[in-house]
């Protein structure tokens, strides 16, 4: 039987507020969604000014992160024509994502979720994705 920590409600907090703070300090509002391992819903926010269309996309970049375990640009990579993940968008009912702004989150090297962040440019979206992340790194024993 494999022993693994999983995601509390207060760690998640930590993420989503380290997230929204990191969006306001670059002057973008964010969907910010956190799934658990299984690419389950934990918490999604909407800040004021991010865009409709990007709510969905928050959120499967969570799960996409979550059961991909990696983030998604680098599962980008392999989604591409011809490699060996081409069409997994399409799977699932369209929920994988391969834009940038998904992140596994891990804890003692077991992935126990993932946060995905929306609004932005890719590189914007990653970045305020990694706050969070970083948040809770800097709380997690």
């Amino acid at each position: 039987m494999k022993m693994v920590p999983k995601l509390g409600l207060a760690d998640v907090r930590v993420m989503v507020a380290a997230a929204e703070r990191e969006a306001k300090r670059i002057g973008v509002d964010m969907d910010i969604a956190v799934c658990d391992d299984g690419g389950n819903l934990l918490m999604f926010v909407r800040m004021d000014e991010a865009r409709v269309s990007s709510i969905q996309i928050a959120i499967d970049k969570a799960f996409t992160a979550a059961c991909a375990r990696r983030s998604t640009r680098d599962y980008a990579a392999s989604a591409a024509p011809g490699q060996p993940a081409f069409g997994i968008h399409a799977s699932h009912q369209g929920r994988f994502a391969i834009f940038p702004g998904g992140l596994p989150i891990s804890v003692g090297g077991h992935v126990v979720g993932g946060i995905g962040c929306s609004s932005g440019h890719p590189d914007q979206d990653e970045a305020v994705a990694w706050a969070g992340l970083n948040a809770l790194a800097a709380v997690a024993p």
